[in-house]
């Protein structure tokens, strides 16, 4: 009996082992470990262990997994995309895996960068070409065509001064009335046939002309300079006749004497019938002609001098107040003559000089002509500055090249 006791005690010891270890197995099987390596055919693989936060794996997925073959890392790898594409099938930790291991979708392109692609402006950032460069508005500020709209006169134009080329024309050789800025050459005429201190007659006609007047008597005589003041600054149509007797006999024969006068100043459409430029058949000219006179007119210094007179006193003591008020509200201004009938609206002519630049501007047609003349000047000088910065910048490019 006692001899077969130390071979009861081993069998007993076994039977416990046995019994102990599938528990001991189902426990090992526990994501305990950070990781465990395998041998099988001579390879040794890691197999990393899941947080157990993270998965939870059943008795019976455990058994599953021991007995599945075991794969090394790359066929896992590349075995992912497979699994998540077969379903239901796939465990857990496998969805985990092929989520990891898939590669992140492409992100959709944000509005702001959609817009920038119709625009062009993330052309260089897709394709790698660089953008299209933008071309630079070089018309100046208030271009030609929102300048007509802008301007009720219905022709207008603007001339450089010194050379006599256009700066800007809205209908410049349209005929109209040309009211009474066709003293301009009624003066003109004056200065160049009469001294001064001559003695002028008024006529029954002359003094029967409708204001604009200075009210000339028949009983009395009046001197040249006092007339031609009264012409050029106070528009007064009775001095006008009175002064175009004294020079042709009559003022039909004046008034042709101004047709030819006109058109030796530069005026080509421009037809004259009456000395004050009240409305009359036949008698026409342009804003371009009247502009040309004007131009030539202020070349004449006594001509010139009479224009800048904001008023002034004749011999026999009155005053005379120039018509033209540009010479108090637009800078610059040198000289002008206004006009006004029902049949011509409003006209005007001057003359305006900035930093060593001068226009010309003339408008026929007008409803709004203070508004239109302040328009036309400031556009003018814009636009004579920008065609002087591009003569400039045309002969240093050649300058440039030639030395080259």
């Amino acid at each position: 009996m006692s001899r077969f006791l130390p071979l009861t005690l081993s069998l007993m010891v076994v039977s416990i082992v046995l019994l102990l270890h599938p528990l001991t197995d189902v426990q090992g099987a526990q994501p305990t470990a950070s990781s465990t390596k395998t041998k099988q055919q001579g390879t040794t693989i890691s197999i990393a262990k899941a947080p157990a936060q993270a998965v939870r794996l059943s008795a019976s997925s455990v058994k599953k997994s021991v007995a599945a073959p075991i794969k090394t890392k790359a066929s896992q790898t590349a075995s992912a995309p497979a699994q998540v594409k077969g379903g239901s099938q796939t465990s857990g930790a496998a969805k985990v895996a092929a989520r990891q291991t898939a590669p992140a979708p492409k992100a959709k392109p944000t509005q702001q960068a959609q817009k920038a692609r119709k625009t062009g402006a993330a052309t260089a950032r897709n394709t790698g070409r660089p953008a299209a460069p933008v071309t630079a508005n070089t018309e100046p500020a208030g271009a030609p065509q929102e300048i007509e709209k802008q301007i009720s006169a219905r022709s207008a134009i603007i001339l450089d001064a010194r050379t006599g080329g256009e700066l800007f024309a809205k209908y410049p050789d349209n005929p109209r009335q040309p009211a009474s800025t066709i003293k301009i050459v009624t003066a003109m005429i004056a200065i160049k046939s009469l001294k001064d201190n001559e003695v002028v007659e008024v006529s029954n006609h002359a003094a029967s002309m409708p204001s604009s007047k200075v009210f000339l008597e028949t009983s009395k005589q009046y001197q040249v300079n006092d007339l031609i003041n009264a012409v050029l600054l106070a528009s007064a149509n009775d001095a006008s006749v009175a002064l175009a007797e004294k020079v042709a006999g009559s003022e039909e024969n004046f008034a042709n004497l101004m047709t030819i006068s006109a058109r030796m100043w530069g005026a080509r459409n421009t037809v004259c019938r009456t000395a004050s430029g009240l409305t009359a058949l036949g008698q026409q000219s342009t804003s371009r002609d009247l502009a040309n006179i004007f131009r030539y007119a202020m070349q004449q210094d006594e001509f010139a001098r009479r224009m800048r007179e904001k008023s002034i006193t004749t011999s026999y003591g009155k005053v005379l107040r120039n018509h033209n008020k540009a010479l108090w509200k637009v800078d610059g201004a040198l000289g002008g003559k206004t006009g006004y009938t029902v049949a011509a609206r409003q006209t005007y002519v001057g003359q305006f000089s900035r930093n060593g630049q001068t226009i010309v501007v003339a408008l026929m047609g007008s409803e709004t002509m203070w508004v239109d003349v302040r328009k036309l000047v400031e556009y003018g000088f814009k636009k004579q500055k920008d065609e002087q910065l591009a003569r400039l910048s045309s002969s240093d490019s050649g300058g440039a090249l030639r030395t080259n």
